[in-house]
């Protein structure tokens, strides 16, 4: 199996990239030893070292990003699918739009910077709050986290001069939904707000009369789906996402649509790398209205407490994907370092 630019191609799509000058130095000298710290300390480990990191202050992944503000207006047919609060009533929101990896220089329009993230928090009454986090892809390219681990210490020992197969190529080789996910094309969006957002791990919803239902989110832009042409990526800013949003909602709202694909009997529900098929019943949740960016970025940034995927009302559970349940434990690891 061919891989055209397959390294680029891994770092740029698996969450993963870093400094060129990092790769450069692990590549001089052999891999160290896969240690036995706890897989939440590993990932938070693996991720700044493929970044050149740690970089104070900064998150270990997706440590670019621009917060913004504004509110979610649910669907009138919402409570039928949960008996979530926000699935009843309005409420005020906070959303970070972000690039992957490390590397808190990254440039919006690389390679690297794709897939992007969106972390929704609602702001729920009595001081909770329910969290979304979900990527500019429908799957993800493993379905267990030790894979996924395995898949970024392929990624850092595969480098300049390393014999083929190289490890990636290896270990791509035997995942072919891996495989698959990092050559599907992912080019440079025009804006945040004309981006596609999909949630990967299934939840599973109750209504008030006790009905459940296992759904994944899609967080679909009103303003279209729209990429940059290529000779428009290479001309852009290095930070042309980070500051055009901001100035558009100036402008005027951002609107996205929120709904839930469900679940047919039959469709796995913990396992991110399968994409359901498209005919699936949908369900609207709700508009989610962006009016503000948050002063004082860096500040805000640095001090935020993560958003939480499992930080979840009464009417929506988690399912037993293991992806999904892995990822708040590094999260925890990477805001403790990060507000050292």
């Amino acid at each position: 199996m061919k891989f055209r630019s397959l390294r680029s191609s891994v770092l740029a799509l698996c969450l993963c990239a870093g400094s060129v000058a990092a790769f450069a130095a692990a590549d001089a000298k052999p891999a160290a030893p896969e240690s036995d710290e706890p897989m939440p300390v590993a990932f938070v480990d693996t991720f700044n070292k493929l970044s050149g990191g740690p970089y104070p202050g900064y998150r270990a992944n997706h440590a670019k990003g621009v917060l913004v503000t504004g509110s979610f207006v649910p669907a009138k047919g919402a409570a039928t699918l949960s008996k979530a609060p926000h699935f009843a009533a309005g409420v005020p929101v906070l959303v970070r739009f972000s690039d992957p990896t490390g590397l808190p220089t990254m440039p919006d329009a690389s390679p690297q910077a794709s897939p992007h993230g969106i972390a929704i928090r609602f702001e729920l009454p009595g001081g909770e709050n329910a969290d979304i986090v979900s990527i500019s892809a429908n799957s993800f390219p493993v379905s267990k986290p030790e894979d996924f681990l395995a898949m970024l210490r392929a990624v850092g020992a595969s480098g300049p001069g390393v014999a083929k197969p190289t490890p990636i190529e290896q270990f791509l080789g035997a995942h072919p939904a891996a495989a698959k996910w990092v050559t599907t094309p992912r080019p440079a969006p025009q804006s945040f707000a004309t981006l596609a957002f999909y949630g990967v791990n299934a939840f599973k919803f109750t209504n008030a009369a006790g009905k459940t239902r296992y759904g994944r989110y899609e967080i679909l832009p009103d303003a279209g789906q729209h990429a940059l042409a290529p000779a428009d990526a290479a001309k852009a800013g290095p930070d042309y996402l980070m500051t055009e949003l901001p100035r558009r909602i100036a402008q005027a709202p951002v609107t996205f649509h929120l709904w839930a694909q469900l679940a047919k009997e039959g469709d796995p529900v913990d396992d991110a790398t399968v994409v359901w098929p498209a005919d699936r019943e949908r369900v609207e949740i709700g508009t989610l209205r962006l009016t503000g960016a948050v002063p004082d970025q860096a500040v805000a940034q640095k001090t935020l407490v993560y958003f939480n995927p499992l930080a979840l009302p009464d009417g929506i559970e988690p399912s037993d994907d293991p992806i999904l349940l892995a990822r708040p434990p590094a999260y925890g690891v990477s805001f403790g370092r990060r507000t050292q």
